[in-house]
């Protein structure tokens, strides 16, 4: 992880080299400027989270079964008890955010508190931990603004006009180097954005595997993701601007659970209208072995649901041999 994220920032310092270059400004001013950029997410990233999902923080003793289960799971996993909230929202999902463990806000989906039983809240709630434990919200946001940053740069010099250049070259040469310049940007910008989409589901495996082990039950999860996603489907309308904070993306959710129905009559083998636990996992891998779906989820913040499922199965057999840790689970992926 860290050798991959240094490669990543040494990526785009020399893009801003170069662009600093072509602009004949001091490189260092364009450093100075992403950083101030990264710095600006950070401090708006929390606020916008509260603004435009509108969350209510619990009073202490507001929830007290909730409060419990977040304060045992806690204890497991060595970590501070984050600040507790809901959203008055009937889908089931969950979020966390915050840069550290001791700010980490914990948020629900009253949804989710009320259509999932309590190994499955249970193996949820185990799983934002596991994004807590990780610092996803604090590296996901880091590496999120810098192809934002590559975008801006993009359409500003896109529409700056050739009098923007400073005369390195001839000004006749200015605009065709400008363009130039916006679609380098733009193709630096999707390849950011793609490595920042597979980042975010590297974590959410992660996030996973953890539950799995805090909690070792796995089928809570692999229950409950099943219940997200089906449920999601049915309300797909989160905020598009926080769909990588939620356990599960409501618009992937939508996608997966149109394409199953689709595919209905090829994977019910013995024609009884219901998916049972062997048809669906048959199901699952060969949805998992399709090049559509492959090059789908490419542009996707969360692995497919029936990855998930597939990858908990595997964590499951290797809990089952009383011989587990949390980085042998990590493994598997």
């Amino acid at each position: 992880m860290v050798v991959v994220l240094v490669s990543l920032f040494l990526f785009f310092a020399v893009f801003f080299y170069l662009i600093a270059y072509f602009f004949d400004v001091n490189p260092i001013f364009s450093f100075i400027l992403a950083g101030l950029f990264i710095l600006l997410q950070f401090a708006l990233g929390p606020l916008m989270v509260r603004l435009s999902t509108g969350l209510r923080y619990l009073k202490k003793g507001e929830n007290p079964w909730l409060e419990g289960v977040v304060g045992d799971l806690c204890g497991r996993a060595g970590l501070p008890v984050p600040r507790l909230a809901v959203v008055d929202d009937l889908t089931p999902n969950a979020f966390t955010f915050g840069y550290s463990a001791k700010n980490a806000t914990l948020a629900v989906h009253r949804g989710l508190l009320e259509k999932l039983d309590r190994e499955e809240i249970e193996a949820v709630l185990a799983h934002e931990l596991g994004h807590i434990k990780h610092r996803d919200a604090l590296i996901i946001t880091a590496i999120s603004s810098l192809p934002l940053l590559a975008y801006l740069i993009a359409r500003a010099t896109l529409f700056a006009g050739p009098s923007t250049g400073r005369g390195r070259r001839g000004k006749g040469e200015d605009g065709v180097l400008l363009i130039l310049l916006a679609a380098i940007s733009y193709i630096i910008y999707v390849v950011g954005q793609l490595f920042v989409y597979g980042f975010s589901r590297m974590r959410e495996n992660y996030a996973d595997a953890y539950s799995a082990f805090l909690t070792k039950n796995p089928r809570g999860l692999i229950g409950a993701l099943a219940r997200i996603t089906y449920g999601l489907a049915l309300a797909p309308k989160e905020q598009a601007g926080v769909r990588a904070f939620y356990i599960s993306d409501p618009i992937l959710a939508a996608h997966e659970v149109r394409e199953v129905m689709k595919r209905g009559d090829v994977y019910d083998l013995n024609r009884d209208g219901v998916l049972d636990e062997r048809e669906l996992e048959l199901a699952m891998e060969k949805e998992a072995d399709s090049r559509w779906v492959k090059m789908n989820s490419l542009f996707a913040t969360h692995p497919p649901t029936f990855k998930r499922i597939l990858l908990l199965k595997q964590i499951e057999k290797e809990i089952s041999t009383g011989v587990v840790s949390e980085a042998r689970l990590y493994k598997l992926f």
